[in-house]
């Protein structure tokens, strides 16, 4: 910026002075006010030639070198100059200037506090001042010397960019700050001196979106579009703006837009190559990937390696979970070039939607390296910190039926990361149930501890085991209770999970009494797909202790309509059998059949940003088979209603009502009211997640 600024006020006050020289050097001065320095320098060294002593020649001379890109060589020969003429004002200053070519700002603000100091009124050592302080993030210090240097030069247009600059470098400093009402005030007056200026605009829409401010990005974007060209740079960022709304389809219909009206300037290899970024981009959003993966391939054959476009073919690879491929992209990425922001932090993404946090952290803080303070990277960590972060879960539930059955329950959870592989859990329920009609009632204290355990990213162990004590109207007895599951991904889309889990019949006091122990193999799977479409599958075989057996299949059809909030329907469909009928006992029949049409409304607490609400609301209808009875219709319903109060603490209520046979052991219509906490009651992982000390980052 600097550099720019200073060649473009360029003051060769001794022009005039030296008008009588021999040679004419016009032509010469014409160059460097152009920004021809390479053919300047050259004319420059032939007037040497014939007049090796001609100054104005060698301060020329020097900045021609100096603007072509020597400023070492630059340096010399202002200093050999200032050896001659130590007290010639226009030598200092170009020997000032070199030095900021140079990029030696500290040495340069020492030597133009010097010119300042001495020369309090010349406009051209209070502007190189001013830029000199401005490379260094001095901003304050520099606005006041520029406004000293426009108090000389009232309005002078040279003078008047640098404080234009200062005002963006600022702003960019009060952003990475996070004082961004700061950062905007300034942008604001910079578009006070000049209104509608296109950088100034696109700085405003940054620090919007990085405050989580779309619609005012989005009204910073529209006054951008003054012409032709400048409307591309909106629709571009109009598109990202909509995708940021969660409105993917309005996205991909201005980054269309912006495509076909980007073939008018073909010439402009950066703006083309922005709109067909976003237009892929927008194409990914909206999960059009053999669009997307035709236009990569296109790009990719005529720019092999070349990294926004392995970073596209990294993000096609992310969305349709082939996560190996996309990190194979980053890493590509970042072997051409180590400081790529894309390569770190979407190697970071790809790492943790792999499954391997632990590469996941190391690539997150790397880019904090390069990029200190970056928002994406702190909450990158920050959101997967509370992946491993204990926390204490309290739920109180009151339920009851209409058969006069009424429970109470409270069952506090403890959650405790030990390492990435390593977690333990703790778990305690103390749980009171009572018929109103018969006054059977029964207590029971559940206490379970567990451990899960990841082999490899996509494989874990999970086991827990504990005691049930129960106290009923007849009968007093403990028993164990015993869990043990695998988790893992055999396909890129597919989640399993096998298990047994030992458990006690409990629903009624009646039943309680009973004893009775059932003994669950189980299986859940589920396969999803890049269209929105998925499928879940559970089948139970349970023997019991009383010399019964059940069979429980259930299967759901569902399709992803929304994603935020989510929106997703289908069918569901379950069959139930028992060995035995003991319908005086429980609810057992020889067949059962139940479908039923569903869909769930959500906005999930995991991506809820605190001090906002989420909510679930899902229902159901459907028909019920029980043996060679009539067929009966069937609903439930389910309410959610919580709030995030921040990052670490939340809590919801919700309710359930159903009248589905199989959702109780006595097939009775049954009510849930609930109250549920969430509090991550440490900072923090207990455990070393990087190896990165904090002064690095």
């Amino acid at each position: 910026m600097t550099n720019k600024v200073l060649a473009i006020t360029f003051l060769f006050l001794f022009t005039v002075t030296n008008s009588l020289a021999q040679i004419n050097m016009q032509k010469g001065f014409k160059m460097l006010e152009t920004g021809k320095n390479k053919e300047a320098s050259i004319f420059f060294e032939n007037v040497l030639e014939q007049e090796p002593n001609n100054k104005t020649a060698k301060v020329c001379y020097g900045r021609a070198v100096g603007l072509s890109g020597n400023p070492d060589k630059a340096i010399n020969i202002f200093t050999n100059l200032l050896s001659k003429y130590p007290n010639d004002l226009e030598v200092k200053l170009n020997y000032a200037e070199s030095l900021l070519w140079s990029k030696q700002f500290t040495k340069a603000k020492s030597y133009y506090k010097k010119l300042v100091d001495e020369n309090p009124t010349s406009f051209s050592a209070l502007l190189g001042y001013a830029n000199t302080l401005s490379n260094l993030k001095e901003y304050t210090d520099a606005m006041s010397y520029i406004n000293k240097a426009l108090e000389v030069s009232p309005g002078n247009p040279n003078a008047m960019v640098s404080k234009k600059y200062i005002r963006l470098g600022h702003a960019y400093k009060y952003q990475q700050e996070k004082k961004y009402d700061e950062a905007i005030k300034l942008l604001d007056d910079n578009l006070q001196d000049f209104k509608l200026d296109k950088q100034t605009l696109l700085n405003k829409t940054n620090v919007y979106l990085i405050k989580n401010e779309p619609a005012k990005a989005k009204e910073a974007y529209k006054l951008i579009a003054t012409n032709p060209k400048d409307s591309i740079i909106a629709l571009n960022g109009l598109a990202l703006v909509s995708h940021l709304q969660f409105k993917d389809k309005k996205a991909l219909e201005l980054a269309q837009n912006a495509h076909f009206k980007v073939k008018k300037f073909e010439n402009d290899t950066l703006l083309t190559k922005q709109t067909k970024e976003r237009y892929i981009q927008a194409l990914i959003w909206n999960q059009k990937y053999k669009v997307a993966g035709k236009e990569i391939d296109t790009l990719l054959a005529k720019k092999p390696n070349t990294n926004w476009i392995l970073s596209l073919h990294a993000s096609l690879a992310t969305y349709k979970s082939d996560f190996k491929e996309s990190i194979a992209d980053y890493n590509q990425i970042l072997k051409n070039d180590p400081k790529s922001f894309d390569g770190n932090l979407g190697g970071a993404n790809a790492q943790l939607a792999n499954g391997n946090e632990k590469k996941a952290y190391e690539a997150a803080y790397q880019t904090l390296t390069i990029f200190k303070e970056q928002k994406d990277a702190l909450n990158f960590i920050k959101n997967l910190d509370l992946n491993f972060t204990p926390f204490v879960e309290e739920k109180i539930a009151f339920t009851f039926d209409n058969g006069n059955n009424n429970a109470f329950s409270s069952t506090t959870t403890i959650d405790f990361p030990i390492s990435f592989k390593l977690k333990a859990t703790a778990s305690y329920q103390f749980r009171t149930t009572e018929n109103t009609i018969t006054n059977s009632k029964a207590t029971t204290n559940d206490f379970t501890v567990g451990l899960s355990y990841k082999i490899r990213p996509k494989i874990s162990l999970n086991a827990n085991i504990g005691i049930n004590s129960a106290n009923s109207f007849s009968n007093d007895f403990t028993q164990l209770l015993l869990q043990a599951f695998v988790k893992l991904k055999p396909l890129k889309l597919q989640d399993l999970e096998i298990g047994y889990k030992r458990e006690i019949q409990s629903f009624n006091a009646d039943l309680l009494d009973k004893e009775i122990v059932a003994d669950n193999f189980y299986i859940n799977n589920n396969f999803s797909t890049n269209f929105n479409l998925g499928w879940f599958t559970q089948f139970f075989y349970t023997p019991q202790n009383d010399g019964n057996t059940r069979n429980l299949l259930f299967t759901s059809l569902y399709y992803n309509f929304l994603k935020r909030p989510v929106l997703k329907g289908g069918i569901n469909y379950q069959f139930l059998t028992f060995q035995n009928q003991v319908p005086t006992i429980y609810f057992s029949p020889s067949k059962f059949n139940a479908v039923e049409l569903f869909a769930d409304l959500l906005k999930d607490e995991k991506t809820t940003k605190p001090k906002n609400w989420f909510y679930t609301v899902s229902g159901a209808v459907g028909y019920q088979f029980i043996e060679e009875d009539p067929k009966q219709l069937t609903y439930r319903g389910q309410v959610k209603l919580g709030y995030k109060f921040s990052d670490r603490f939340l809590a919801n209520i919700y309710a359930q009502h159903t009248n589905i046979a199989s959702a109780t052991a006595a097939g009775f219509k049954f009510t849930e009211i609930g109250f549920r906490l969430k509090w991550y009651f440490l900072s923090k992982p207990i455990f070393k997640t990087h190896n990165f000390k904090k002064e690095d980052l």
